[in-house]
């Protein structure tokens, strides 16, 4: 890999999702196949894109781009997972300036499929009804009180993480705890996003999570990335983008949120550090 940084993603491999089709869970725009074991690999590979063409990395962008590059992708993480795969995996996918692309396979645990494609977002306090994502494992967010400077960085994901690493050293956050911190843009005091994962709130009778902007602004949006799992939920219906400033939060308010890898998880708000 070169020097400085990589562009990287993180995504779950799972065989479950084969199901999905079948199911009726999923409809269009989430995936390149109709089946798949493959969580979103098509949002993951749109992403690493804009994040090569923006810092001009022909090579990559090569790499990617197009179907011979979403195939190629594909192949390098047939090869990596192997045939006879059943158990569900986090898959690391590292992509350098030069159009290298290396992937990583470690354990993840087995999730509902309505988890990963809920039919909507429960409201707090609501009983779920079928196809709602379950609430089991509930994560703790808590609040960083330091603010964070929004950059390219934060815009697009790179292994250049000091800042999120930083957000979850000031929450004393391990890697096997339950919980997730909201970085806080210095600018305006509003939620950029979690370190992680894409929060949502409940504001005004709707769902909303932090805007971001199209492409990398020093003014547009909150400062966030464009997570995978974001990009379905707002083309689905399920939330609208709001800037949610970090004083608004409310200490035990019920949120969700969500990723590439663990899909749409319940959260509580703990704005006492705990």
């Amino acid at each position: 890999m070169s020097d400085g940084f990589s562009l990287f993603t993180s995504l779950r491999y799972d065989t479950q999702l084969r199901e999905v089709p079948s199911k009726g869970l999923n409809g269009p725009g989430w995936n390149f196949e109709n089946e798949s074991s493959l969580y979103m690999l098509d949002f993951h590979r749109d992403r690493m894109l804009r994040a090569a063409t923006h810092w001009e990395w022909k090579s990559a962008v090569d790499a990617l781009n197009g179907d011979d590059g979403l195939q190629n992708l594909i192949q390098l993480v047939q090869d990596v997972v192997g045939p006879s795969e059943t158990s569900p995996l986090r898959l690391r996918i590292v992509v350098s300036r030069e159009g290298e692309i290396k992937v990583q396979k470690f354990n993840t645990p087995e999730l509902p499929l309505e988890n990963m494609f809920p039919k909507r977002l429960p409201l707090p306090g609501s009983s779920l009804v079928q196809g709602d994502p379950t609430r089991g494992s509930q994560f703790t967010l808590l609040v960083d009180r330091a603010q964070t400077t929004r950059s390219e960085y934060t815009h697009y994901k790179t292994t250049k993480r000091a800042m999120y690493d930083s957000a979850r050293e000031r929450t004393n956050i391990s890697p096997t705890d339950l919980k997730e911190a909201l970085v806080i843009n210095q600018d305006d005091g509003s939620v950029m996003e979690g370190t992680i994962t894409t929060p949502y709130f409940w504001r005004k009778g709707q769902w909303v999570t932090p805007p971001v902007a199209t492409k990398f602004s020093w003014d547009s949006g909150s400062g966030g990335q464009d997570g995978t799992s974001r990009r379905w939920a707002l083309a689905r219906g399920l939330a609208v983008e709001q800037v949610v400033r970090a004083d608004s939060l409310v200490d035990g308010e019920e949120c969700w949120i969500s990723n590439g890898v663990r899909g749409f998880i319940s959260a509580k708000i703990s704005l006492n550090g705990q």
